[in-house]
């Protein structure tokens, strides 16, 4: 009766899948070997009771929490919002990186790893901030569109790789590099205002359009390595944030 009601989600042979389901990474970024230390440290003082899938909604809930206390004072992207606004972000993503490095050794710690529970953290990596808020995008609609498009066709192109690899590769700037620079630019834009972004990098170039184009430049790197995936099985199994 239930099922005609709803139904299951998931079929028998998609939940085989899921239980047979190793998780395999490959690659280190520029900033995770000193991060590895802070992590190594952080995961020591977590009680091993506590279940790494709660580090994650924890970090999770955190990092949501400020950034909607950030969007009430600034809806539409062009607002002056106040700079502990900005601080209570850098301070919410910050937490929720920690927490999202550590779950993993949490498990491993304390023999809890689970597909289910790679699945669950890669679900709330899905979850983005307000980063528009802070260099106020809100003022042009269109390059707003664009930098929270290329954000979630990145996001969806390194699990596509995965998906016909096997494997999730990290490259020398991945996505925690993207996360210590955001909390830099909150942290930038708590002390100096949304108006520090107005200001001219170079002559006739300001930096909307150097951002641009970093983002079109990485954009393309992407879809090169996106359309030069090979099928493999990797023979050794490397946990990011191991």
């Amino acid at each position: 009766m239930a099922q005609c009601v709803w139904p299951e989600p998931l079929t028998a042979p998609q939940l085989k899948r899921l239980e047979e389901h190793k998780y395999s990474s490959s690659g280190r970024s520029m900033f995770e070997p000193p991060l590895q230390i802070y992590w190594n440290w952080l995961v020591e003082q977590i009680p091993t009771w506590v279940a790494p899938n709660t580090l994650t909604i924890i970090g999770l809930l955190i990092n949501v929490a400020t950034t909607l206390i950030l969007m009430c004072y600034c809806p539409s992207a062009r607002e002056e919002a106040p700079g502990w606004a900005f601080l209570l972000s850098a301070f919410g993503l910050f937490i929720y990186q920690s927490l999202d490095a550590i779950d993993g050794k949490q498990a491993r710690r304390t023999n809890s790893s689970s597909p289910l529970g790679e699945l669950f953290d890669h679900g709330c990596d899905a979850v983005s901030t307000g980063t528009c808020i802070a260099v106020r995008m809100g003022t042009d609609s269109n390059w707003m569109f664009f930098c929270g498009f290329i954000g979630m066709f990145m996001f969806y192109c390194a699990h596509w790789q995965t998906y016909v690899s096997g494997t999730l590769r990290f490259g020398l700037i991945d996505v925690t590099e993207v996360q210590v620079s955001i909390t830099i630019m909150y942290l930038m834009t708590a002390f100096g205002g949304t108006g520090l972004w107005d200001y001219r990098l170079i002559s006739l170039v300001d930096l909307v359009r150097y951002c641009s184009g970093v983002c079109i430049q990485i954009a393309s790197h992407l879809q090169i390595q996106v359309f030069r995936i090979t099928p493999q099985v990797s023979e050794q199994v490397q946990n990011h944030h191991d």
